[in-house]
């Protein structure tokens, strides 16, 4: 048994994988390395395990802290993993491939191992990221640009006469500043993706399966024109074909 480990910028998922099927544990908060997590309850049922695989895109503070912590909990030092060039069926597209978030290349690698066409991989979290996924799994590159959250938190923080709106809506044209503050912010990340899949189906020569993810997939998926699909533990998936797809000593 593998514990596999997501560790993201704010919340850290975990599954164990049993060589055939992912059993989810659970999920915790963090607020950053000084953050207290409750390990011992969120791996209470994890049993004896052979080997534990985190990836993370978080500081490496955080990260030393959940290895350190699960080094005390189950005699194992745990493993970093990090994009490579290629694995699984997914060509990564960077010149450095390490530098390629491993949350994006993992998400891709859930994806090729159940599109059997070209796709584009949307993830809203703290960033919005987008990559292009050929049938083939060569990944074609993306981008990266805040999320609409972060954009709100920017725009409100550097703006003195702007506030956090609350409960505000999305709307195409706001008559009050907490309406067209979402709005803007939304409605630019919906125009993005959506400016990144019609490009992406230029390419491909069809339109792609558009599949999202992360904490802000399903407000962005309601704003958005292409069909798709919402997918929340993509890369715990990947991470799990990632894990099997290793010889047996590794």
């Amino acid at each position: 048994m593998k514990l596999l480990i997501d560790l993201g910028n704010t919340r850290l998922k975990c599954a164990l994988w049993d060589g055939s099927a992912l059993h989810f544990l659970g999920a915790l908060a963090h607020a950053g390395a000084d953050t207290q997590m409750d390990f011992d309850t969120l791996w209470k049922d994890a049993g004896t395990l052979s080997a534990i695989l985190i990836a993370s895109v978080a500081g490496p503070v955080l990260g030393e802290q959940v290895a350190r912590k699960a080094l005390e909990r189950f005699g194992i030092q745990a493993e970093f993993v990090l994009s490579p060039a290629s694995a699984c069926g997914v060509r990564n597209a960077y010149a450095e491939p390490d530098r390629l978030g491993i949350d994006r290349f993992l998400g891709l690698v859930a994806l090729h191992a159940v599109e059997p066409g070209p796709c584009v991989l949307a993830s809203c979290g703290t960033a919005l990221t987008l990559d292009a996924l050929a049938a083939e799994g060569a990944h074609l590159g993306g981008l990266i640009a805040p999320s609409p959250p972060l954009m709100r938190d920017a725009l409100t923080g550097a703006t003195a006469r702007l506030s956090t709106p609350q409960a505000a809506r999305v709307v195409e044209r706001a008559d009050n500043t907490g309406d067209a503050i979402e709005s803007g912010v939304w409605l630019a990340g919906a125009a993005l993706l959506e400016r990144f899949v019609a490009h992406a189906a230029t390419t491909f020569g069809a339109p792609p399966s558009v599949v999202l993810t992360g904490g802000g997939a399903e407000r962005l998926a309601a704003l958005i024109e292409p069909v798709h699909r919402i997918d929340a533990e993509l890369v715990l998936r990947g991470l799990a074909i990632y894990a099997g797809s290793r010889p047996r000593s590794a």
